[in-house]
């Protein structure tokens, strides 16, 4: 939503007409008037980028490890249909089979 609000900035409208026009096409799952209007003066002052701006004490691998243990997760869900993972317990779990295969702390 943020790049159509940017749009609609662009044609130079107004914000309630911006804001009317948001919730029209989003409804309930539209930003709220004060995001809106905080996204709205930012693309007002000549902001581009739609992305928000890095915040202070929150690295940008973080993103990534949470990646990472989701993919683990997804892993081990389908090879072991596992929904839940006790660390210490995967590899008591692993026949030989598997630890030769490579299943072994890589995923874990």
């Amino acid at each position: 939503s943020r790049v159509n609000l940017k749009f609609i900035v662009k044609l130079e409208k107004t914000f309630t007409e911006t804001y009317t026009m948001l919730t029209e096409v989003y409804g309930n799952e539209c930003l709220s008037s004060t995001k809106v209007f905080g996204w709205f003066k930012l693309f007002k002052e000549g902001r581009e980028t739609t992305e928000d701006d890095p915040r202070p004490g929150w690295s940008s691998t973080s993103a990534k490890k949470k990646d990472e243990n989701v993919e683990k997760k997804l892993i081990l869900y389908e090879s072991f249909n596992m929904c839940k993972v006790c660390a210490k317990m995967v590899p008591k779990l692993l026949t030989p089979e598997l630890k030769d295969s490579g299943m072994n702390g890589d995923y874990l």
